[in-house]
């Protein structure tokens, strides 16, 4: 029987229904940004969403799971386009079990799945199993019925899984023989050949052991599933075709990238890289930006913005003008739409993102690659075959270009990149920006102050755990120079060897109080990072002498630490919320924090409704009614991975990091300072939920005494406004309401007055009504007669002349108003207000249009009236002539 060639939504669909009717529990995919796992960027397996099911830190919904889950791999990027078989963006099928079945079950539905439901001959399947585990090798041979010498034993490199530490163990995968076509010719070619004949199909992975890390397994008591095959390989094997950019939805993609560029695919080489590129590119980019993701200069934000303009520039080089990336996401989302709804729903943001990316990219690229043009010429008369980093970063830093993009550009030339130096280079600009936020604060000194200092000087923060600390000054400045002494009114920076002051890091603000000698007072107005772990206490001196070498006795300000810290711990249980209410896609893009207020920047597609921002403050603000305690772990990292803590992607931290968890509520990475107990908070509330940039949304709230301040001052404008409407503040709504029905009865009779006196100003017109062909006309001006009462007016007129055509024009100050009414009757002549007041309008200075039966204009020419009324009988006779 001939295999019928499925297409790849069909073999989705087989797979996961096919394992639902084996009870599974079917998910759709996760997204590619990972929850609460900071070992990955993004997605890049099928199981790894389900990592925390697998080491029991959550139960699974069922345990079994089925999925089919969209990943990025970006590890061999460079390889893209050069062949046909890499890809950055995959989809992998997997079935899972949590301890329920195991490999029986696993091989035995493997085999089912391929042969009874897909159709594949059973006699071009061969199994593998890992060379000790006759457990599996019996399986497939005296219950599946494979022979012996067609189950292929590998060793511990193929065909047993583990990565480090933790559970482990041996895998069973499926070979699919495609033909001698695709074959090396060479003899003896079988499973395990490098050449595309027999490809992996299945992998079964049965967890069954613990590594201790050292080389000592122990069978665990609960054994896991873990199988994994990608779609797109799938596909190529059932629907027999060369690779996966000739699988049916991506080759509709590849088309549409000939289509668009004009190009042939397998006619030329590097026009077939180029096609490939943009193919993979645009359906990664787009199943990216759905998932919240926005190009970025960092972390999973520089990948899509790397993919992006590598799918632009491709596209130059095959002579596409102008944009054309939406376009081709239009392709992605109309084939991948059954099986990700998501992308339909957010296709508008989707186009949005990709456009503006190729916007910037485009006013950047062609003076970008001249300077590149440049670089290559001084590279040439030099004899050199390395760009410098320096240079590869000013390409980057200034015109946009991802380091692998230059790369890819040189390297089609003969050159490389000094990558090295690029990251050097990198570090230096970070580090120049960061020096410079910290400096302009309340001195507004230059940053050039604190380079003068001795880089052997630190300070050691000790204010976790007390806000009082004796200490030694160190170093001292003022805004211009390092100096031995300050003395009474001075402002400067003073340095010391221990303290209790938290310096602005993360989002949160430096620490105010104050610092004591024996000499004098100094008071400290901020607290920010120097080299290294040099903490600088920014301010001045309110009396006596501070010296270099003094002994002093340093007070945080108590009162602004503990404000601080309620809203530093109201962000993390606001993070928690905006997750649970708006879903994962949910990352933090900035954040600020101070005694006053809270602001939480955040990705996210659209304005909160009201209903969601409620929701978010009573979850908020139950879990500080919960009173949880707030406990802080120092630990390893990997250590805090295995907690779950949520971290910022982009981040660099430490061998060692603060771990703060809020009950099992909120887990995070975090260096700052925090409550003890999440009742200290009081009450959450958000004053604000806005846009910043595309994708990205800010909060802003507050807590405790800044929250009190807050309905003291809306209590006093409160009482102000009720002085004003002459009431009580409780009877203020009411007093609005009486104010609103006054001031509409006015209006109403105001309306009538000025309709009463346009009709007086107007006198007996009817005497001007002619008659163009059949159809009446009147055609007049009346004094001083807002836009408004020219309708009413014109209703009027038009109704006591039984029909046809009203033209009114009239003055106001400065400015003309114009407006045309037409009946059926005229119009079915001809006549059309729109198109004559267009022609009438010009005579005013204006323009407007409308509809056939009613126009309406404005105009700054007040001298043309006379003119516009007497044109009317002309515009109309032309219309119905």
């Amino acid at each position: 029987m001939k295999m019928k060639k499925y297409g790849l939504n069909e073999l989705r669909k087989m797979y996961l229904d096919f394992f639902k009717s084996k009870d599974h529990f079917v998910r759709g995919s996760y997204s590619l940004v990972p929850h609460n796992d900071n070992s990955l960027l993004l997605i890049n397996a099928g199981m790894a969403p389900l990592k925390p099911y697998f080491t029991g830190q959550e139960i699974p919904p069922k345990r079994r799971m089925a999925t089919c889950q969209k990943c990025i791999r970006t590890g061999d990027i460079e390889n893209i386009g050069k062949t046909a078989r890499h890809g950055t963006f995959f989809e992998m099928l997997g079935n899972f079990s949590f301890g329920d079945y195991f490999k029986t079950e696993a091989i035995h539905w493997s085999w089912e799945f391929l042969t009874e439901v897909v159709g594949l001959e059973p006699d071009r399947l061969y199994p593998s199993v890992y060379l000790d585990d006759d457990e599996a090798f019996d399986i497939w041979n005296k219950e599946i019925g494979i022979s012996k010498d067609r189950i292929f034993k590998f060793g511990k490199e193929d065909n047993f899984w583990e990565h480090g530490a933790g559970p482990c163990g041996p895998c069973s995968e499926i070979y699919y023989d495609r033909g001698e076509k695709y074959g090396c010719g060479k003899p003896g070619c079988t499973v395990g050949c490098d050449c595309d004949r027999f490809i992996e199909i299945w992998n079964n992975v049965f967890t069954q052991f613990e590594n201790d890390g050292k080389g000592n397994y122990t069978t665990l008591k609960n054994k896991n599933i873990d199988t994994g095959m990608g779609l797109e390989r799938l596909a190529t094997v059932v629907q027999d075709v060369d690779s996966i950019f000739d699988v049916d939805t991506i080759k509709a993609l590849r088309d549409k990238v000939c289509e668009i560029t004009g190009k042939e695919y397998k006619k030329e080489y590097k026009w077939d890289v180029s096609i490939r590129i943009i193919t993979d590119h645009i359906r990664s980019a787009t199943f990216m930006i759905s998932d919240g993701i926005m190009p970025s200069n960092e972390g999973r934000g520089y990948v899509l913005r790397r993919l992006i303009r590598r799918a632009a520039r491709h596209g130059r080089l095959l002579g596409v003008k102008g944009q054309f990336l939406a376009k081709l996401s239009e392709t992605v989302i109309e084939s991948s739409k059954d099986g990700y709804p998501e992308l339909e729903e957010k296709k508008s943001m989707i186009f949005k993102v990709l456009t503006e990316e190729e916007n910037k990219f485009d006013k950047t690229i062609d003076t970008g690659l001249s300077i590149l043009a440049d670089m290559e010429e001084e590279m040439k008369a030099k004899n050199e075959k390395t760009l410098s980093g320096e240079n590869a970063f000013k390409l980057y830093d200034t015109y946009g270009f991802p380091l692998d993009l230059t790369q890819e550009i040189l390297e089609e030339k003969g050159f490389d990149v000094d990558e090295d130096g690029f990251k050097k280079a990198m570090e230096v600009q970070r580090e120049t920006a960061r020096k410079a936020r910290k400096t302009t604060n309340y001195m507004g000194a230059d940053e050039t102050v604190y380079e003068s200092l001795d880089t052997s000087l630190s300070t050691q923060f000790v204010g976790y755990d007390k806000l009082i600390e004796d200490s030694v000054i160190t170093a001292l400045t003022t805004e211009k120079e390092v100096v031995q002494a300050l003395a009474d009114g001075d402002k400067g920076t003073i340095v010391v060897e221990q303290t209790p002051f938290y310096a602005t890091m993360g989002g949160q603000v430096g620490d105010k109080g104050i610092i004591k000698t024996n000499e004098g007072t100094f008071v400290v107005v901020d607290t920010i990072k120097l080299h290294g772990t040099m903490v600088g206490h920014v301010g001045y001196v309110s009396e006596g002498m501070i010296q270099v070498g003094d002994k002093v006795t340093l007070k945080v300000d108590s009162a602004n630490r503990n404000a601080i810290a309620k809203n530093h711990s109201a962000t993390h249980l606001l993070q928690k919320a905006l997750k649970l209410v708006l879903g994962n896609h949910v990352e933090q893009a900035g954040s600020y924090v101070d005694a006053e207020r809270l602001r939480f920047d955040f990705t996210h597609f659209q304005a909160m409704t009201p209903e969601e921002i409620e929701k978010v403050e009573a979850l908020v603000n139950e879990q500080i009614e919960n009173g949880l305690d707030v406990v802080t772990e120092e630990m390893s990292l990997e250590d805090a991975k295995k907690t779950g803590a949520m971290a910022l992607f982009g981040e660099k931290y430490g061998d060692k990091v603060r771990v703060v968890s809020m009950g099992d509520y909120s887990i995070e990475l975090c260096g700052g300072t925090h409550v003890s107990n999440t009742s200290t908070i009081s009450y959450f509330k958000i004053i604000s939920e806005s846009g910043i940039s595309a994708g990205v949304r800010r909060i802003e709230a507050l807590t405790g005494t800044g929250l009190m301040k807050h309905y003291a001052d809306v209590e006093k404008k409160l009482h102000e406004a009720a002085k004003v409407a002459k009431t009580e503040p409780n009877n203020l709504v009411k007093r609005i309401e009486t104010l609103n029905e006054e001031i509409k009865a006015l209006s109403s009779e105001n309306e009538k007055l000025k309709a009463k006196m346009a009709n007086a100003s107007v006198g007996d017109v009817m005497s001007q009504v002619v008659e163009v062909n059949g159809v009446k006309l009147l055609a007049t001006k009346v004094a001083d007669v807002d836009m408004n009462g020219l309708r009413n007016l014109g209703d009027q007129l038009k109704d006591k002349m039984g029909g046809g055509v009203v033209v009114l024009v009239s003055t106001t100050g400065d400015k003309a108003n114009v407006i045309v009414m037409a009946d059926d009757d005229a119009i079915s002549k001809g006549a059309h207000a729109g198109n004559m007041i267009k022609e009438i309008a010009k005579l005013v200075g204006g323009g407007g249009g409308g509809r056939p039966n009613m126009a309406q204009a404005g105009g700054k020419n007040p001298a043309g009236v006379d003119e516009a009324v007497a044109k009317a009988k002309e515009i109309l006779e032309a219309q119905i002539g």
